[in-house]
């Protein structure tokens, strides 16, 4: 068995690093823990262990560099799940270059949170001068209306999964409006994008059950072709390495 995954590793980790595909990782794996601790922190001869693979061989000898390469893949795997601390260092890595990506894949301007308006005149100037890719959900409500409460709840939950769409809420009260917003139209969702209203629903806690929660409102409004793709999520401690060596 131990044979079978040495030859695993040399196979995974023989030649030279490039900056693209598994060895390309491996390498910035090894450049960025170099970078990322404190000099003092690692061991004299791990930290030349690193320094060593993160190092392209010289090309002029080959028997040389196969020699390295098979020494320093087992020394890699002992240095990778040694400890804890490795273990953490290299997950910290994982999830920069997951984020770095996400971040370059994703678009537009990022909200997570549900905004409370205060006025009316906020509740324009959110409309007019939000970007024109943005879509805007806005809750109008009161205390005491039955479905307020479930919807502000299940908009919560939804903000923090639709960071790209702006969820807001008013109280009808503060609108300017409120003899246009009683009691027996609200909850009332409004759906507005580029500065246009595009959907709206009165008495919106009718569409549901006497109880409902964030994912019935997520249904209930892609039904509608509202909500944009929902983004993966990166977990902050998910282990997303292949396990070749097990």
């Amino acid at each position: 068995m131990e044979e079978e995954k040495s030859q695993s590793l040399e196979e995974d980790f023989e030649g030279q690093a490039t900056h693209t595909g598994p060895k390309g990782v491996i390498h910035d794996w090894r450049k960025f823990k170099l970078e990322s601790e404190d000099g003092d922190s690692i061991p004299q001869s791990k930290k030349e262990i690193l320094r060593q693979m993160s190092s392209p061989q010289s090309k002029d000898d080959k028997d040389s560099k196969e020699r390295i390469s098979r020494k320093m893949s087992i020394q890699e795997y002992e240095l990778i799940h040694q400890d804890k601390e490795d273990e953490n260092c290299l997950r910290k890595y994982r999830r920069q270059c997951m984020q770095d990506m996400h971040q370059k894949l994703s678009f537009g301007p990022r909200y997570g949170i549900v905004y409370e308006l205060e006025t009316g005149e906020q509740f324009l100037e959110i409309i007019e001068k939000e970007q024109k890719i943005t879509t805007i959900v806005v809750h109008i409500y009161e205390d005491g209306i039955r479905g307020c409460d479930a919807l502000n709840s299940s908009l919560l939950c939804l903000a923090a999964e639709y960071p790209m769409v702006r969820f807001c809420r008013i109280k009808a009260s503060n609108t300017g409006a409120g003899e246009r917003f009683s009691a027996d139209v609200l909850p009332t969702l409004l759906i507005y994008k580029g500065g246009e209203l595009i959907s709206n629903f009165i008495s919106v806690a009718e569409q549901f059950a006497e109880e409902f929660f964030a994912g019935d409102v997520e249904s209930f409004l892609n039904e509608y072709g509202l909500l944009p793709e929902k983004e993966i999520h990166v977990p902050e401690q998910a282990d997303m390495e292949e396990e070749d060596t097990e």
